[in-house]
């Protein structure tokens, strides 16, 4: 028995450790020779590129790279790197990034590294042009939607709730009749009034959990689905949509701004506002938005958009700027016009300013925190720090240089923190 309880506690050790996969045991190093990855403009940036397996550089790789500002290289070139190393300078006349990215062919797998320098980023500025009417547009917009009551309904979700939080989800009509938000909301147990945290998502389909991790007995959450379906279904359900109806949503109505498929999105963001709001366990005083990729065009969006917003935070922040491409620089997620140059696209430029995070921005004067990566190829640097640069009022920027389209764990736990202290919460 000794030994049977013995061999049961050994597996019970090793299993969670087996079932673990992390990183790549080849990986390609480019580093660049300042430590911010920061020059002026006309400065020479020199990179080092390292092709490494368990640490070690490996000899007579063959490699891609190219190199030039984002989304523009002006060089493509293969070549074998004898020693595993190689060496390359790079610079820029006008603000902006310049990535270098190199591609290692090692037993017929790829291995991809980058380092994305900045040249005066705090110097960068949007392209995109701001309508006359852009603050009239979406005062009609929001003033009509509200000619429709929320007609709230919630339903407690046990499985997720505790002694400490309820779980529910959550629905409330949005632009007109029939159309319908949905989300998961977390209301602490304990009677009182508590801040609250909306959060928006990131663009895709798919099923929502809640928040229960930021705040769980100090602070209302709501967590929002964007598509009008409800959030708890299998993922299969999620998927089905994302390969049929909404495949390539985000590019839905562009002919026109009223038919756009942001519209109704934006709008339930601020009608999710309006739901908070209503709750009566609500302080009164404090709502912050957050969100990542198309959840920081929203955060903005809905700040521009509700003085009630007392907060933002916003992580690589999409769809700004999106006529940057017409002039050949970066532009952001869904580079509508990167691959077109705007040809033929005379009506859809024109729908894009309605719907470009940039002209939210403009609008904010909550205090915000905004956090990206420099080497991310989704939503480039370009646009997220030219889309700050203008960016009023207290506004905090937090660089993880070497994240892509993703975020570190210290990332994450310093967005955690800022938003607490926003609320007035502590650990």
């Amino acid at each position: 028995m000794k030994k049977l309880l013995f061999v049961l506690l050994v597996l019970l050790m090793i299993l969670p450790v087996s079932a673990q996969i992390r990183g790549n045991n080849i990986v390609v190093m480019v580093s660049p020779d300042h430590k911010d990855w920061n020059y002026r403009v006309g400065e020479k940036a020199h990179f080092e590129v390292s092709v490494l397996k368990s640490s070690t550089l490996l000899n007579n790789i063959e490699v891609n790279y190219e190199a030039g500002p984002e989304m523009y290289p002006e060089v493509k070139k293969t070549t074998v790197l004898k020693d595993g190393t190689m060496k390359w300078t790079g610079t820029m006349q006008q603000p902006g990034f310049y990535r270098l990215k190199v591609v290692a062919k090692v037993d017929g797998k790829e291995y991809t590294g980058a380092c994305t320098a900045a040249f005066s980023p705090e110097k960068l500025v949007p392209t995109t042009v701001d309508p006359a009417d852009f603050d009239a547009f979406w005062s009609k917009a929001l003033e009509e939607a509200r000619w429709t009551a929320l007609d709230p309904q919630r339903e407690l979700l046990p499985d997720r709730s505790n002694e400490d939080v309820n779980v529910y989800q959550v629905s409330f009509q949005n632009i007109r009749w029939g159309s319908r938000t949905y989300g998961i909301l977390s209301v602490p147990v304990k009677p009182g009034k508590y801040p609250a945290l909306l959060r928006v998502p990131g663009a895709g389909v798919r099923p929502y959990t809640g928040d229960t991790y930021t705040a769980p007995t100090k602070a209302i959450v709501l967590e929002i689905g964007i598509h009008g379906v409800d959030v708890t279904q299998p993922q299969t359900f999620y998927d089905n949509l994302m390969n049929g109806a909404l495949n390539g949503y985000w590019n839905y109505g562009m002919d026109n701004r009223d038919d756009s498929y942001y519209k109704r999105v934006i709008v339930g963001c601020v009608r999710s506002v309006d739901y908070i709001a209503s709750l009566p366990e609500w302080d009164s005083k404090t709502i912050g938005v957050t969100g990542a990729s198309q959840g920081g065009f929203l955060s903005y969006a809905t700040a521009a958009l509700d003085n009630r917003i007392t907060f933002l935070a916003a992580v690589h922040p999409a769809l700004c700027d999106h006529t940057a491409s017409l002039k050949g620089v970066a532009c952001g997620w869904p580079h509508y016009f990167y691959w077109n140059k705007g040809k033929g696209k005379e009506k859809q430029i024109e729908t894009s300013r309605y719907y470009d995070g940039v002209n939210f921005v403009r609008r904010i004067t909550c205090p915000a925190w905004v956090s990206f990566g420099y080497n991310d190829d989704v939503v480039p640097p370009t646009t997220a720090y030219a889309t700050y640069n203008i960016l009023k009022g207290q506004k905090t920027l937090s660089v993880y240089q070497q994240t892509a389209h993703f975020w570190y764990q210290e990332q994450w736990d310093e967005w955690l923190d800022w938003l607490r202290k926003q609320m007035k919460i502590d650990n």
